[in-house]
């Protein structure tokens, strides 16, 4: 079987007998991509979430970033026009000390 998206599993080049194992650039795009592995896994047996033959922590690191933008690892904080973020404690903090 062609694996064109290169998931993980039994059925990816990783696996093959002369196979490298999966690398940092490997585990981002293995990271990235599975929440989409996660569901050809659950109808195609050769497809797994994450690569079993891999270089060990630095796959894992690139999962993890890979992961992270999957699932929008990003973080915003919305404050309204005009005003600065730490201005409402500031005033408990006066009101305080009144």
């Amino acid at each position: 079987m062609l694996n064109k998206l290169a998931l993980p599993g039994p059925d990816s080049k990783y696996q093959a007998p002369e196979g490298q194992p999966a690398g940092f650039w490997a585990g981002v795009w293995h990271g990235s991509i599975a929440p989409l592995s996660f569901l050809i896994s659950l109808f195609k047996p050769g497809v797994r979430v994450y690569e079993t033959h891999n270089v060990g922590r630095w796959y894992e690191f690139g999962f993890i970033i890979g992961a992270a933008i999957a699932f929008g690892g990003k973080k915003q904080v919305v404050v309204k026009k005009g005003s600065h973020p730490c201005e409402d404690e500031d005033e408990e903090e006066d009101e305080e000390d009144e």
